[in-house]
């Protein structure tokens, strides 16, 4: 039996021992589609000397293929050609499979293609490398895991994160996990063969589309349309430093910036920044949304939270009357022991003032990504709605028509108000010709 000396990067080495489930995901760059090229050969050549039996049966899939151009089975061609493997190892690559060693085969298929019976052709199979994960359907899982149930079988899994409610992302990301996981986390940073070629890439990307740079580069879920509005400012605040562990200040206020929901099935979303302006930093310690809910359980949030002594911060609407039984946001808060403020009305073009006056204090923005109660990022999902809001355009003129209205524009339009605020009430802190017409006397 050869013997192979394969360098690895140290974020895989977890994935180097005995698991029924292997898992990396990431960005482009991270070099996991090559750590599973080389396991795989290293496995097909190691299967016969170990058990003196026959060889290892693999199978690699991805939901659609197509074609063999769109498999693995180039780079595995080009991992032999590399390793210096072939036909006196054991190894003959033929048009549709790769032989390996003790009449072993690497196979190449595409799940769209099983059905219930028809996947029975994979019994007996012991590895199954799903590359291009973030496709893999229910269905398609469903077929497969039960199916690779050979002794010391394994199930491997690579992918660009692209959505949390992903089937292979609710599978070994979510809160319950198969049995014998390992999940790893790879990006071009954990590369130490990342190529000047590739730095390249990845600064263009970062110059030319920042609004997708995340996903296609630190592995981050899709959170921004094209020309997303802060794109670029969530991106630059990763690259900084600016998202991680955020404390908060005891001595100083905590204010809750408020974008007013309402109740029932059709009500839009009550979302919540809980912030401190800390000399020129702006700290930002917790995100919270809610549709459809009365305000008791927004109050109980914040209490439960330790926000009782929190400042809130309304937007104009807040202190309108509810026509039925004569109270308001601002009444009510007030009744239940908070100090509130309410933002007199910027009148027109106020979305478009709440997303400058974001874009210039974004560079002072702390976000505190450390758990909440709840063991979720504190501002995650804030962060998602900022990623994601964007311009609504006719794209039949060519123009913009202004902020599109959807789940990601109550967080922003909260975020916006926070700015225009802190711009107010820190007239050093930044250039506020933009808000000479904003009313502070309130």
């Amino acid at each position: 039996m050869s013997v192979l000396s394969i360098e690895t990067a140290e974020v895989f080495e977890p994935l180097l021992v005995p698991a029924r489930y292997k898992a990396a995901y990431g960005g482009r760059g991270s070099g996991k589609s090559h750590f599973f090229a080389d396991l795989l050969v290293d496995d097909s050549l190691r299967e016969p000397g170990e058990t003196g039996g026959s060889g290892l049966l693999s199978v690699c899939v991805r939901q659609v293929q197509k074609s063999l151009k769109q498999s693995s089975k180039r780079l595995i061609e080009a991992k032999l050609a590399e390793m210096g493997l072939g036909e006196r190892d054991g190894f003959k690559v033929f048009d549709q499979v790769i032989q390996t060693p003790g009449d072993g085969v690497i196979a190449f298929q595409g799940m769209q293609d099983h059905t219930a019976d028809s996947i029975k052709s994979l019994e007996g199979f012991k590895r199954a490398w799903w590359e291009e994960a973030q496709a893999a359907t229910s269905y398609s899982l469903s077929l497969l895991r039960p199916t690779i149930r050979a002794p010391g079988s394994q199930l491997w899994f690579s992918w660009n994160p692209r959505r949390k409610s992903d089937a292979v992302d609710v599978m070994l990301r979510g809160l319950q996990r198969p049995t014998g996981s390992v999940v790893v986390q790879a990006n071009w940073r954990d590369n130490p063969w990342f190529t000047p070629e590739l730095e390249q890439e990845r600064l263009d990307c970062l110059r030319m589309q920042p609004d997708q740079y995340g996903h296609i580069w630190d592995g981050d879920y899709i959170t921004a349309f094209s020309g997303a509005y802060f794109a670029k400012h969530l991106a630059d605040a990763k690259g900084e430093g600016r998202i991680g562990r955020v404390a908060a200040d005891p001595l100083m206020t905590i204010r809750a910036y408020w974008d007013i929901g309402g109740t029932g099935a059709k009500a839009d979303a009550c979302a919540i920044w809980i912030v401190q302006f800390i000399g020129r930093e702006i700290r930002v310690l917790a995100y919270y949304e809610a549709v459809g809910q009365p305000l008791a359980t927004h109050v109980e949030w914040l209490r439960r939270n330790g926000y009782e002594r929190a400042l809130c911060v309304l937007p104009h609407d807040g202190a309108t009357h509810d026509k039925v039984f004569n109270v308001t946001y601002e009444s009510s808060l007030r009744a239940a022991g908070f100090d509130v403020k309410v933002i007199p009305n910027m009148g027109q073009g106020a979305a478009m003032t709440r997303i400058e006056s974001m874009r210039r204090v974004f560079p002072s923005i702390w976000f505190n990504s450390s758990p909440n109660k709840d063991g979720l990022d504190s501002t995650e999902a804030g962060r998602d709605a900022l990623g994601w809001y964007h311009e609504k355009r006719d794209e039949a003129r060519n123009i913009g028509l202004g902020p599109s209205h959807d789940w990601a524009s109550h967080g922003a339009d909260a975020a916006g108000m926070m700015a225009v605020d802190y711009l107010s009430t820190n007239r050093d802190a930044a250039d506020t010709s933009a808000l000479d017409d904003y009313t502070t006397d309130y």
